[in-house]
């Protein structure tokens, strides 16, 4: 398996996404606007959002995949499917019920989630209806979490597309029939959730790993198998829950900054994800498999060799997207969101939160790539601690920052937060001797002046157009020098590279059980 295809095709279907994603947004900005019924939209989905990362695609995944490839590897076949169902069962009845409480007490969850601010009927009307994403994507999660370790990247990855297509089809052709017309968002991503899980069905009947989900909850809590990945989810729940209670205090101060706070967060949010998702999940995703094999084969070199890999390949296409989110912030912005009730205030607003967040996005991404070296290793209790330790750095900064930035300021602090939690992950990885000792000045020898290059580009093509001022009269004009821009500076950047001896092979790299 080469892992740079892999890569390129994992990132390829996450950039459809991703695209299908700013679709759903420019949408919901043109129709909804950023006032405070769609804050309640955006608040009201954090809940289930929440839990999911917190016991779905995070905690859960963290946990499970190392032990299931390690099954997988050593166990046989029928033990694995065995451990697939009982795993299966404990999480379908353990979300289920989890389900249940939160659709009877929405209310309850909206009075947390926003400190006791007042919340409207219409978003508790909407966190009841999307409370069952939380089931639907803890069995997707359960899917892909499978799919991955039997090396189909594909099909998991192609989720969310399917969510962003109902919720597109929701917003354009349900909305009107809505009271509020958000509503139908709502409705849309209980839909999405359902057919997220039910895509991944086939491949798993296809492999012989389709879960089979028993009423015999006892059993199944007692297996062994089970055990171990309850006993690994319970710290890795708590380094996840660092950054979703991080998330949880941000909302609530977001909901007293005025109208508007939340939305202009969640639209930057939106246009951060763009490239954590497309690096920092695609990497996390195809490398976890990899280095829990490595390490169940106490190959200590294929390990180094697969993080070092990751790394490198983070810092080539992180930061230059850095540099890129944070000079056209306002050009992102204006021209995906710039349209109907989303005003030129909307934009100013959005951009400063998206300046923030560019500050600490390689944080944000190369996390991901530094963690699963510690989960792969089935350690989650290190990520743990530095996790909360992170919480209440980040915390710390939103007092320093918040009266100055205003809404901006919770956007640093999570950007800062991040790569202060990559930067920790790394040290120890060094100290303990799992990093290549590979020529790293030469490697920012070259990086660096392609860097700046790009940057003065970047800022010189910039400069030359008023990105607000086109308006949504000239919207396809401004779509078209929004891609222009962005391909002429990608264009320098890789032929700067190029000039520099950078070259495509040196990061072709095989999984050694495919390089023999």
């Amino acid at each position: 398996m080469n892992l740079l295809r892999t890569l390129a095709s994992v990132g390829g279907i996450t950039l459809l996404s991703r695209i299908a994603g700013l679709a759903r947004e420019t949408l919901t900005a043109r129709i909804f606007g950023a006032g405070a019924t769609t804050d309640a939209f955006f608040i009201a989905f954090r809940i289930p959002n929440l839990l999911r990362r917190l016991f779905a695609e995070g905690a859960f995944s963290q946990a499970f995949i190392p032990l299931l490839a390690q099954s997988k590897d050593i166990d046989g076949a029928a033990r694995t499917k065995q451990l697939v169902d009982r795993v299966a069962t404990v999480l379908f009845w353990a979300v289920s019920m989890m389900t249940v409480a939160g659709v009877i007490g929405a209310n309850v969850f909206l009075w947390v989630m926003t400190w006791g601010h007042a919340q409207s009927a219409d978003a508790v009307l909407m966190t009841r209806i999307m409370f069952p994403y939380i089931l639907f994507m803890s069995l997707a999660a359960l899917s892909g979490g499978i799919l991955n370790t039997w090396k189909n990247f594909q099909t998991p990855a192609f989720t969310p597309v399917l969510l962003n297509l109902i919720l597109i089809g929701c917003a354009l052709w349900l909305s009107p029939y809505m009271n509020p017309p958000i509503v139908a968002l709502a409705i849309g991503v209980f839909v999405g959730g359902f057919v997220q899980l039910a895509w991944q069905l086939p491949a798993l009947r296809k492999i012989g790993m389709l879960p089979k989900i028993s009423f015999n909850f006892k059993e199944a809590l007692a297996d062994s198998g089970v055990r171990r990945v309850l006993s690994r989810m319970l710290p890795a729940t708590l380094a996840v829950a660092a950054a979703q209670i991080s998330l949880v205090i941000n909302t609530a101060i977001a909901s007293g900054l005025g109208a508007g706070s939340v939305s202009w967060i969640s639209y930057a949010d939106r246009l951060m994800e763009f490239p954590t998702a497309i690096l920092g999940v695609g990497l996390g995703t195809i490398l976890m498999p990899s280095l829990s094999r490595a390490h169940s084969s106490n190959d200590e070199v294929e390990y180094k060799r697969l993080l070092n890999w990751g790394l490198r390949l983070t810092l080539m296409l992180a930061l230059p997207a850095a540099i890129g989110l944070g000079i056209m912030s306002t050009a992102l912005t204006s021209s995906l969101f710039h349209y109907g009730k989303f005003d030129a205030h909307d934009v100013e607003m959005t951009a400063k939160a998206l300046r923030m967040y560019s500050i600490g996005l390689l944080g944000l991404i190369s996390v991901k790539t530094l963690a699963s070296a510690y989960y792969s290793k089935q350690d989650v209790v290190t990520p743990v601690i530095i996790a909360m330790c992170v919480l209440i750095t980040t915390q710390l900064m939103n007092v320093a920052f918040v009266p100055v930035l205003q809404h901006a300021g919770l956007s640093l602090s999570i950007g800062l937060g991040a790569c202060l939690n990559a930067g920790i992950l790394a040290f120890l990885l060094a100290r303990k001797g799992l990093l290549s000792s590979g020529n790293w000045l030469v490697f920012f020898g070259r990086l660096t002046p392609a860097l700046v290059v790009m940057a003065g580009v970047t800022y010189y093509l910039n400069r030359q157009i008023d990105w607000i001022m086109l308006g949504e009269a000239h919207k396809i004009e401004r779509l078209l020098l929004l891609f222009a821009v962005i391909a002429a500076c990608a264009l320098v950047y890789f032929a700067t590279l190029f000039a520099l001896g950078f070259r495509l092979r040196d990061f072709k790299l095989l999984a050694k059980e495919d390089a023999r």
